[in-house]
């Protein structure tokens, strides 16, 4: 994959990338909160899980590739793809797919490729994405209820259920997603008589709009912090919103708006996920479109395909067109009004 070639002047970021990850982990940590408190200790639990496969599957393939393992291990790379698996896989996902899915995205989508850097799509995504295919099941019934942590299961009872991935133990803590909810009953009934139902609750959905506010706070820290701009984020919800203001204003037919933002993985992808630095697009206007498709994907395969939550595959689709969006997008040379675009010969 050829890189673009960008003139002077260079500017060195202050932050290392071990530092930038760092600040991911803990942007993150209001959502894992949130996660716990509405959901139970599940999240958590995967969490750290995740974390720990990460690095011990990064730690097995340097050794293989005869890399220094605690040189790359020390850039928090791993951890990220972790804990970013972590907070997006079912509280109640056995151990077995979790770790399948943090496998896949190590060694598959990130080592094979050549490490940091030379990766073109999402490592978590291409991990939750082959953990949702390869176990439809698992992925997709073994979402918690909504209740407080001190009405859930306790920590040792979600151990086991993850531990030995019981489905007949973990139905009576289950429930579908808010969206999968509204997707499949709203076919046959009114919109009011679909939001009765307790996975509402009498806000948006119960217990993901604070997790999708905590992790509009995370990344509004990240942006605060220069760690992420707002281009890919904004651009997002913005092509969410428009396609369903555009397309789904009728309750009774659509899952309305606020569902769309405040429920599922909307704001953990488009604050954490969408803004992978090395699959996501580089240059401001790159970025507007790359975010803006990411949010209109999501909306279509919401609504028209055959899975509730469509952040992984919106996300791995828009990696695919990366390298076009960066070769029609360049930034402007230092010193020229325009930049370079399309194909050489035919500048404007």
């Amino acid at each position: 994959m050829a890189l673009i070639q960008q003139s002077s002047p260079h500017t060195r970021h202050a932050r290392s990338t071990s530092r930038i990850m760092l600040w991911v982990m803990i942007a993150a940590l209001p959502g894992l909160a949130a996660q716990t408190l509405f959901f139970g200790w599940g999240n958590l639990i995967n969490v750290v899980w995740c974390i720990a496969i990460a690095i011990g599957a990064e730690a097995a393939v340097l050794s293989l590739r005869k890399k220094p393992v605690a040189f790359f291990l020390k850039d928090n790379t791993a951890a990220v793809t972790g804990l970013l698996l972590g907070l997006s896989l079912p509280q109640f996902t056995p151990w077995w797919v979790s770790a399948v899915a943090v496998i896949s995205a190590i060694v598959l989508a990130k080592q094979l490729y050549g490490g940091l850097g030379s990766n073109p799509f999402n490592p978590a995504m291409v991990g939750y994405a082959i953990a949702l295919i390869s176990f439809p099941v698992a992925m997709t019934t073994n979402w918690a209820e909504a209740n407080m942590l001190w009405n859930a299961p306790g920590l040792m009872e979600t151990l086991r259920a993850i531990a030995s991935g019981g489905q007949t133990t973990v139905d009576a803590w289950t429930m579908a997603t808010p969206l999968d909810e509204y997707k499949h009953q709203i076919a046959s009934r009114t919109a009011a008589e679909v939001l009765i139902h307790p996975t509402f609750g009498e806000g948006v959905a119960r217990g993901w709009e604070w997790v999708n506010g905590a992790f509009l706070a995370g990344g509004l820290l990240l942006i605060a912090l220069r760690i992420i701009t707002w281009h890919i984020p904004v651009a997002l919800l913005a092509g969410l919103g428009l396609m369903s203001l555009a397309f789904g204003t009728n309750a009774d037919l659509y899952a309305p708006l606020s569902l769309h933002l405040l429920a599922g993985g909307t704001m953990l992808g488009a604050f954490f996920i969408a803004t992978d630095p090395v699959s996501a697009a580089t240059s401001h206007q790159g970025k507007l479109i790359y975010g803006a498709c990411i949010g209109a994907l999501i909306y279509l395969i919401r609504s028209w395909g055959n899975y509730p939550d469509a952040v992984a595959f919106s996300v791995l689709l828009m990696n695919f067109a990366v390298p076009f969006i960066d070769h029609y997008t360049p930034p402007r040379t230092y010193g020229h009004h325009k930049p370079r675009r399309g194909v050489p010969g035919k500048q404007g």
